[in-house]
């Protein structure tokens, strides 16, 4: 879903960004990250379900795993961080979340067993500050509920962006493909 922000439209397809005069339908600018050769999606399209802005940042997340952080006025990438290897099934289709200082991702890949994750990153400079598995890991609570280490391929992907409650302070994530 594109964004509309002082007058400009922001889109966002499979790796790849750009910015619209609205009145006029100028493009200021576009950015593009070569999808690899050896990419594969299972069970799903390939496609990208918008960006989220925070400051003078437009965050993007990419097929192939990147959070990507661009400048809003110019489509320079301000950051740029691989969130995990794609290679093993992990995609990214959805709008990253901004939440206060905090741009929060998760990611698709449920149907190649993966084991699902929320990752919060820092808006400035792309450090991650928090990683959140949707299925508990070895002595966490609630993994006693998985057979053998059928927690480490079970799937739980993330790949519908979650919401934030601000008046509670919390984040809702749901979780799909077990």
């Amino acid at each position: 879903s594109p964004i509309v922000a002082d007058g400009i439209m922001y889109i966002t397809a499979p790796n790849k960004a750009a910015a619209l005069d609205v009145r006029t339908g100028k493009q200021l600018w576009q950015w593009e990250r070569p999808i690899p050769s050896d990419y594969q999606s299972i069970g799903f399209g390939r496609v990208n379900r918008g960006p989220a802005i925070l400051d003078d940042k437009l965050f993007v997340a990419t097929l192939d795993c990147y959070l990507v952080a661009l400048d809003l006025k110019s489509g320079q990438e301000r950051w740029s961080v691989r969130v995990e290897d794609y290679k093993p099934g992990y995609s990214m289709t959805l709008a990253p979340l901004a939440v206060k200082d905090k741009v929060v991702i998760g990611l698709s890949g449920g149907e190649a067993g993966i084991r699902g994750f929320i990752d919060a990153y820092e808006a400035g400079t792309g450090k991650r500050a928090w990683r959140f598995y949707t299925i508990p890991g070895k002595g966490e609570k609630g993994n006693e509920t998985w057979a053998g280490d059928s927690w480490k391929t079970g799937g739980a992907s993330t790949w519908v962006t979650g919401a934030y409650d601000a008046s509670l302070d919390l984040i809702y994530w749901g979780v799909g493909n077990p």
